[in-house]
């Protein structure tokens, strides 16, 4: 800026007697000192000179350019913004389709435990029924049915028949027993009484079965803890309708 207004200064000066001498009223003799007043104007007069001027404007001209003209309608641009995105979408889901499926994966396995563990809450778990070993003798009475005759009815008979009353009675109780474990799958145990037994064994009898081994519990024990005897024609009963009444299809 210093050195633009030393450059005026002395283009003023060197101007200066051409600026006065067109002033007849101001004469400036040789050699004389120029006043302020004619640097002044002459300061004036370079600063209107364009050719002198610190700023310069140039006008140049261009081409405009003209803005994109489209007969889309809009519906057709939202589509196309539509197919775009859906593009894309599928792109990201192909790009990463193995994460995607270990997250399902892992949100069905979720929902399944919890879905079990509801479920075992409510109803609780399953009742896994304890196979019952079934017991070679039931309170020193054997009840395999290798040590019992095929036919239990026509031998107890055969028994009471030669006198042996209580044997009779026993080989019936015995053969009872072996059935209810054997035939109806009764969980009776070796220390069950005859009073355990017939509990037992209701559930597995249809109503006649249960009928014919609750009377024959009954003379049982009548004989082997009150000494009665039954009579001939109830033994007699009891025989015939062993192998009728424990055939085990009875069974429920």
């Amino acid at each position: 800026m210093r050195l633009r207004l030393e450059l005026l200064l002395a283009g003023a000066l060197a101007v200066a007697p051409l600026a006065s001498s067109a002033q007849p009223d101001e004469p400036v003799a040789p050699g004389e000192m120029p006043s302020r007043v004619d640097v002044r104007k002459a300061l004036d007069k370079v600063a209107d000179d364009p050719n002198l001027a610190a700023a310069r404007t140039i006008s140049t001209l261009r081409w405009k350019q003209p803005e994109p003209v489209t007969d889309e309608p809009s519906w057709w641009r939202w589509a196309n913004a539509v197919v775009h995105w859906l593009r894309g979408f599928f792109a990201w889901v192909a790009a990463s389709g193995r994460f995607v499926v270990w997250v399902l994966g892992a949100v069905a396995a979720a929902l399944l435990a919890l879905y079990i563990v509801r479920l075992v809450r409510a109803r609780g778990l399953p009742r896994v029924a304890k196979p019952v070993r079934a017991p070679s003798h039931v309170r020193d009475l054997d009840i395999r049915p290798e040590s019992l005759p095929d036919d239990v009815g026509a031998a107890a008979l055969a028994l009471w028949q030669r006198g042996e009353q209580r044997a009779a009675l026993a080989l019936l109780y015995r053969g009872l027993l072996s059935r209810l474990v054997h035939a109806y799958a009764v969980p009776i145990r070796a220390s069950s009484t005859e009073g355990e037994c017939l509990a037992l064994a209701r559930p597995h009898l249809t109503d006649a079965s249960a009928r014919y081994a609750a009377r024959l519990v009954e003379t049982w024990g009548a004989a082997v803890y009150g000494g009665l005897l039954p009579g001939p024609a109830a033994v007699q009963s009891l025989c015939d309708e062993f192998a009728t009444a424990l055939d085990g299809k009875g069974a429920r």
